[in-house]
């Protein structure tokens, strides 16, 4: 029997990127899902690390990770290969609408290294990150491609002329399977590009960037108090003004209070500066401490949160920048700057930085929830199924 060494080199390289493929769904799992995981073999430094283009947002299209486009592609592209071999079956009789699978191929071939030229774009012009096995795999669909096409540009064109036309004859042959096909594919893609349900971790970065991108705080309340005074589910939130993630956890936390009827927020300040902290090993948020004294001194005028949510958003470096935030609350600047300067105020945030050492705060934010820590900033779904757990009724 004679052996069409074309298909069997398309056979062979399919083999190989569909290894790969499944190599990287496994690399991109244990990146994103298993904190215990080491690094893979081709994370080496900075720039060439599998992992950690595995963690972006570039790793999925659709919501779907590459990785399982990568085996999807492959598993085609061998079955294109010996679906001749099936035609003859009665109850497969529908495969005679693959006229020319070589063409096909060639076509999903071409497509895929154009893809794949794009990826390879973010890769290193956006990301700065190089995957070894995804560059490896683009070469294979490039020969893939050629192979089946036997040629390059001519050839290539005559073979998506071919898909085409099969496409629309077998399309309208089979127009109610085509039909459903489309709807259920369609359907699929939606939901996973919509949900992001198969790549939880950016569903989870997207839900916090959005309140990252809040510049004014829609949640905002007045007064010392958060929630209910009287609130039965209680977090007692360690955090500091400078921190990025604070910022966004300050917002959310905001939302829960005003969305529930019986949570109640607790503050203090824990800021990650040596100029007050004596248990931070170095500054990491300069200015800090200096904030910290203004939420302080607002609370003596009766417009603690208020105060923090302006601190967030403006970022106050001096006592001139704070005391624009006191005159924009009302505060009496006279009394504010007395406060803002007494050993009371000191002693305050002294005691907030001994209690936070006592509980070995290592992190902003940290909050208790009725007692159990938790560390970072959730998505908002997340936090609001956490507070339901532990009694929150929304009102």
């Amino acid at each position: 029997m004679k052996i069409d060494k074309n298909k069997l080199a398309i056979q062979i390289l399919a083999l190989i990127g569909l290894g790969l493929s499944i190599k990287l769904a496994f690399i991109y799992y244990s990146a994103n899902y298993d904190k215990y995981a080491l690094s893979s073999f081709c994370s080496i430094n900075e720039f060439i690390d599998c992992d950690g283009a595995a963690k972006t947002t570039t790793s999925q299209f659709w919501g779907i990770p590459l990785a399982y486009w990568g085996i999807f592609f492959y598993i085609l592209v061998l079955f294109l290969s010996v679906v001749n071999r099936f035609k003859n079956i009665r109850f497969l009789k529908f495969l005679e609408v693959f006229k020319n699978p070589k063409s096909y191929i060639a076509f999903l071939g071409t497509i895929a290294f154009l893809c794949s030229m794009i990826l390879a774009g973010l890769s290193l012009f956006k990301i700065h990150k190089l995957c070894i096995l995804c560059f490896i795999t683009y070469f294979l669909d490039f020969i893939i491609a050629v192979i089946a096409a036997d040629g390059l540009f001519k050839n290539i064109v005559a073979a998506f002329k071919t898909t085409f036309v099969d496409f629309i004859d077998g399309a309208k042959k089979y127009f109610k399977t085509f039909l459903v096909l489309l709807v259920v594919s369609t359907s699929f893609l939606a939901y996973s590009g919509i949900t992001l349900n198969f790549v939880p971790h950016i569903k989870k970065s997207r839900d916090i960037l959005k309140y990252r991108k809040i510049k004014y705080n829609p949640y905002r309340v007045s007064g010392n108090t958060l929630g209910a005074k009287d609130g039965t589910v209680v977090i007692e939130l360690y955090s500091d003004y400078v921190c990025p993630l604070c910022y966004i956890h300050n917002i959310m936390l905001h939302q829960a209070a005003k969305e529930f009827n019986n949570v109640k927020v607790v503050h203090h300040n824990y800021p990650f500066d040596r100029e007050c902290n004596p248990n931070v090993s170095y500054t990491m948020h300069p200015n800090a401490c200096f904030m910290s004294r203004g939420a302080l001194a607002a609370a003596k005028q009766g417009n603690y949160w208020g105060m923090s949510s302006l601190l967030y958003e403006k970022q106050p470096k001096n006592l001139e920048e704070m005391l624009k935030l006191s005159k924009e609350l009302n505060f009496d600047n006279d009394r504010f700057i007395q406060d803002f300067k007494s050993q009371e105020i000191t002693d305050e945030l002294n005691a907030e930085l001994k209690k936070g050492a006592e509980y070995d705060i290592d992190a902003t934010p940290t909050m208790y929830i009725n007692g159990d820590k938790c560390v970072g900033v959730k998505p908002y779904y997340e936090l609001r199924k956490l507070l339901i757990s532990y009694g929150a009724k929304t009102k």
